[in-house]
């Protein structure tokens, strides 16, 4: 599905939330949306899948506004950590409410996902753990087989192996049924390489929306002799430097060309990589 947003604009009680933002996100891909928390992951989320309307400016998804549009919205799920608390339905009767609602539901493969996370059919919900509530959340959204599916979140309450089933069935889904998926999460160094294309979003702003091997070769660490990593740095933008004894490391925001490598190697000088969660993390710093 293709979602388009011009100059969109969010208001809570007057405050803007979300500030003239302007994007497309095309082509059955997985989406990284990445924020610090008040950024405004969730409320971008919550206008894609159309649980309000923007202040101002215009949201289409595949050239419909989705707000109030059954035929859109049918092909919409956003699965985000919900409180079960006081919710007494049983797993099954939450499934067959997924069927009820969703066209393209999968039970052959919801039954699949229920036993690959050990759930048992008759509880009710809100008497399971929080990891399996989140697989519960899990199976409803890639079973579902919307068109757009957005996840908020909804795993962190799985515990790390959990999490590595989720994120390997979610690729061979993908291989099997291509759709568009959104992921919004925190956790970033684990779940990087699930992602197509990254957003970041930062005080309510676009920051960076690039595929993913574009926005991390936009960065990398020079680590040696403190003086010769001065010299080589010069007035390129620093994101970040460590300093022990006399061998200092920086991150620069820069793409560097092979000559610049090969120049730094020259002098002594170490060129790494940066990881996306480093990038994301120098670029979203306190006074960025």
């Amino acid at each position: 599905m293709k979602i388009e947003a011009k100059n969109l604009l969010l208001k809570y009680n007057g405050t803007p939330v979300l500030k003239d933002l302007s994007f497309q996100l095309e082509g059955k891909k997985i989406f990284g949306l990445l924020g610090r928390n008040g950024a405004g992951k969730t409320s971008l989320l919550s206008l894609i899948a159309s649980f309000r309307e923007p202040t101002s400016g215009t949201l289409l998804i595949d050239g419909e506004i989705p707000f109030e549009n059954t035929k859109i919205m049918e092909q919409v799920a956003f699965i985000y950590e919900r409180n079960y608390k006081e919710d007494t339905t049983t797993v099954k009767d939450m499934l067959e409410g997924v069927e009820r609602y969703r066209p393209n539901y999968d039970r052959e493969y919801a039954m699949y996902l229920v036993n690959l996370f050990n759930l048992p059919l008759k509880q009710p919900v809100n008497k399971l753990s929080l990891g399996m509530q989140s697989a519960l959340n899990v199976v409803m959204g890639l079973s579902g087989r919307t068109p757009l599916t957005i996840f908020d979140e909804a795993y962190l309450g799985m515990d790390a192996p959990t999490r590595e089933i989720f994120y390997r069935e979610l690729l061979e889904e993908q291989a099997r049924h291509l759709r568009t998926f959104i992921l919004s999460t925190h956790l970033v160094s684990e779940m990087d390489y699930l992602f197509d294309e990254v957003l970041i979003l930062h005080q309510g702003k676009i920051l960076y929306h690039e595929s993913y091997e574009e926005l991390v070769s936009r960065g990398a660490t020079i680590t040696g002799e403190a003086e010769k990593v001065d010299r080589f740095i010069g007035t390129r933008h620093v994101l970040h430097e460590q300093r022990l004894g006399n061998v200092k490391a920086v991150v620069i925001h820069e793409i560097l060309t092979e000559e610049q490598i090969q120049e730094a190697k020259a002098m002594g000088l170490d060129v790494g990589p940066i990881s996306l969660q480093e990038l994301f993390i120098h670029l979203t710093g306190e006074g960025k």
